[in-house]
């Protein structure tokens, strides 16, 4: 416990620039009391004290907003930032080096039985208000975009958004940043192709596009200047 608390202090240091000191971090981050907690309730529930466990996991939530069932496997140098409505399920399983932000559920899908709730393999970032649903699998080395919502298994190496979840390969290299906001977005991308597409045919028919278009074109910036000048000169 020693050791994998040592390491989940090493992991805020690294990824938090907020993090000044690890006197800071045991006693105010409550992803880091979150953890240590979770660890003695884990061991516990492992040599059969599933009431006691359970007791500490309920107290853990009362006073950090962090729901971790004693069952779950979580690995070392995990880092929940803020964690204001994380839920990690019992069957969940955790991996080394992963990151989650507040508001994360790695939870299950209904009433099945067994294994139900994901495995988050290690290195893996799941950004705010993310849900992984199932038990799916989630590759080493992959980024979860903010409130996605993922109930198929990701392939190592890749970025996840939208909802349902959307993977987007990331020519198989690891994305070590932390950036949650500067994510692929297929779908807007494929708006834009459709959109350049239209632009061309209303060109060739001699139709002016709607200024109220989801990306902005030559044309649209052309209707609504010449609009603006028409009422201009109405006023006059």
């Amino acid at each position: 416990m020693r050791k994998e608390s040592k390491l989940d202090l090493q992991a805020a240091l690294e990824k938090d620039p907020a993090a000044t000191s690890k006197f800071l971090i045991k006693h105010t981050y409550s992803g880091f009391i979150a953890l240590k907690r979770h660890r003695l309730a884990h061991r516990l529930y492992l040599k059969g004290f599933h009431t006691l466990a359970m007791l500490i996991a309920y107290r853990t939530k009362r006073k950090t907003g962090i729901e971790i069932h004693p069952a779950a496997k979580i690995g070392s140098g995990v880092f929940i930032d803020h964690g204001a409505g994380v839920v990690i399920g019992e069957t969940a399983e955790v991996g080394n080096n992963v990151v989650i932000y507040q508001g994360v559920t790695l939870g299950g899908t209904g009433k099945d039985t067994g294994k139900r709730h994901p495995t988050i393999e290690d290195d893996v970032m799941i950004s705010a208000g993310a849900k992984v649903l199932g038990p799916v699998r989630i590759g080493r080395g992959s980024k979860i975009g903010a409130g996605s919502v993922v109930i198929k298994d990701v392939p190592p190496y890749s970025t996840v958004v939208g909802v349902p979840g959307r993977i987007v390969k990331q020519n198989g290299a690891r994305v070590a940043d932390l950036n949650q906001i500067l994510l692929p977005d297929p779908i807007m991308e494929e708006f834009k192709r459709i959109n350049a597409r239209l632009f061309e045919l209303e060109k060739r028919l001699g139709v002016q596009s709607c200024r109220y278009s989801l990306t902005v074109d030559e044309a649209n910036v052309k209707i609504e200047t010449n609009e603006k000048t028409e009422t201009d000169t109405k006023g006059e």
